[in-house]
């Protein structure tokens, strides 16, 4: 149990064994529900550096860095969609977590929606950004032709491996080319310091071709539609952000997707793109902090009701 570098003093980084490896996370807060935060590709828990602060005092927070990621372990596994939801199915069970609010952005939605759907009676809310959802074509992914292309290079053979193994392209061109704000040295270092070889970017390479693109592959397609059936299905509260032209997500698609969601309230935090929680920390935290306490507000409102 140490500090974690970069983290108010109140914070604890923890790390425990799972699966035969172990995954490191961040923990503050203690009074209230659970709020696990899920990160994507390539960060880790520490893009919610500027946001759990605005959270910890009505909850406890836990933001684990996903198996290949930030200062969790790197076993010899292929990194597939499938194995992340193994190894965070196996930190949940870990730490015992059960009820709780899910707040998470890119790969980690996919994980969201996949944990709500298995256990809906476990979510007491969602709040999320930049989410994955099956793609019905690579016009329909991403805002940007370019970014389109980058990808289709990830998925090619013998290009994916030199762009992103050898280049470190993800790290050093996609991360700062998807915040709007210059990412600082030390703030650049905190990315980089997981991913110094070409064999530790493995898990990187991975989830570009785990995207659910035109039915490929078509296992994860076929759980991300059945995991976004689920989701408009739910009735437990919903919080989207979107920025403004966004990257996998317009506004005008986060308007019509919230339009589809039970109890889904929609927050425009405006310009942004994909890496929302670095040109947005103070809005999205502060939103969540006050849907967090009307949440809870509304479900002791209720157990008194039914006392």
């Amino acid at each position: 149990m140490t500090q974690s570098p970069g983290l108010a003093s109140e914070w604890l980084r923890r790390e425990i064994p799972v699966l035969g490896s172990t995954m490191s996370y961040v923990e503050a807060g203690s009074a209230g529900p659970t709020v696990l935060f899920l990160h994507g590709n390539p960060t880790s828990s520490y893009i919610w550096r500027h946001i759990i602060p605005h959270v910890a005092p009505l909850a406890r927070c836990i933001a684990p860095d996903l198996i290949g990621y930030g200062q969790s372990g790197k076993p010899d596994i292929a990194y597939r969609f499938t194995d992340q939801v193994r190894y965070l199915d196996a930190f949940i069970a870990e730490l015992g977590l059960e009820r709780m609010v899910i707040v998470a952005q890119d790969w980690g939605t996919a994980l969201a929606f996949h944990h709500a759907s298995r256990n809906p009676s476990d979510m007491i809310g969602l709040a999320f950004m930049e989410f994955i959802q099956p793609f019905a074509s690579w016009d329909a992914f991403h805002q940007r032709p370019q970014a389109r292309e980058l990808f289709r290079a990830f998925r090619t053979p013998g290009q994916g491996e030199k762009l992103i193994l050898e280049d470190n392209v993800f790290i050093e061109r996609v991360l700062p080319a998807a915040v709007l704000r210059a990412l600082s040295d030390e703030e650049l270092d905190a990315y980089r310091a997981p991913f110094p070889t070409p064999e530790s970017r493995r898990p990187i390479l991975r989830l570009p071709n785990e995207l659910p693109i035109a039915g490929a592959p078509a296992d994860v397609h076929a759980v991300s539609e059945r995991d976004h059936a689920a989701l408009r299905a739910s009735t437990y509260p919903k919080l989207l952000f979107c920025g403004d032209p966004g990257a996998l997500i317009s506004p005008a698609e986060a308007d019509r997707f919230a339009a589809g969601l039970h109890d889904c309230r929609l927050i425009n935090l405006g310009p942004g793109a994909h890496y929302l929680q670095e040109d947005h920390p103070s809005a999205i935290g502060t939103a969540i902090r006050d849907w967090l306490g009307e949440i809870t507000a509304t479900t002791k409102a209720s157990e008194r009701a039914a006392a």
